[in-house]
């Protein structure tokens, strides 16, 4: 669809100004009542509006490019209201995974962000399509990112996964991530046999990506 990354910034850039309610209207996509039951509906109007292919795959949103898409909700203070989910994280065969291979590693290493302006107590029509900006991590920001995710894997490995709370790590943290608490998946358990745990992800701190906006945009 894009024959280079510029193309599709250019595409993005055009986005900018509109609200949801215009967007959803050019797409042909109903707005939800609420985004508590639709909490990712924002970027799959989003992905869809510029053709994002991958879908729920484990590869970047625009693979022939390398770049991954990332909406990031911002209160009109100019402060991310939430965190951002990366990739599901693995709980099983973490000694086959190193972070060159990791998911993690493959979503960050090209991200478009796209910041989309309003209150929580805003209606969902009303909120705003900012300006998008590519981003690829600094080596500082890999290194605190790769740090984060090394120390994150090896409590896993170590059968710590329910120890684990979303204190742990300075750029990402690990989350439970499901759309219900009845989900469960296998994990390694404290006596190094297999449990059943709610699936987890990982998620970039709304502290790190509010300083992505102020180095971006001085917010």
């Amino acid at each position: 669809m894009y024959q280079n990354i510029d193309e599709l910034v250019h595409a993005a850039n055009q986005l900018a100004g509109l609200t949801l309610a215009e967007l959803a209207e050019r797409c042909g996509i109903m707005i939800p009542s609420s985004l508590r039951r639709e909490k990712g509906w924002i970027g799959q109007l989003l992905e869809f509006a510029l053709g994002a292919s991958a879908g729920s795959k484990p590869q970047q949103d625009f693979p022939e490019l390398g770049v991954e898409l990332k909406t990031l909700p911002i209160a009109n203070n100019g402060i991310p209201l939430e965190s951002t989910f990366v990739c599901t994280a693995p709980l099983l065969h973490q000694q086959k995974i190193t972070w060159e291979t990791s998911s993690v590693h493959h979503k960050l290493s090209a991200v478009l962000w796209i910041p989309v302006f309003g209150d929580r107590q805003q209606d969902i029509a009303s909120r705003m399509i900012g300006n998008p900006w590519l981003w690829h991590p600094t080596t500082e920001q890999e290194k605190i990112i790769r740090r984060d995710w090394e120390e994150i894997m090896e409590l896993i490995a170590l059968g710590k996964v329910e120890s684990i709370s979303a204190r742990h790590g300075e750029a990402l943290q690990l989350r439970p991530k499901a759309a219900n608490g009845q989900s469960l998946t296998p994990a390694i358990g404290s006596e190094g046999t297999i449990i059943q745990t709610r699936p987890r992800g990982f998620y970039l701190r709304s502290s790190f990506t509010r300083e992505l906006l102020h180095m971006q945009f001085y917010l």
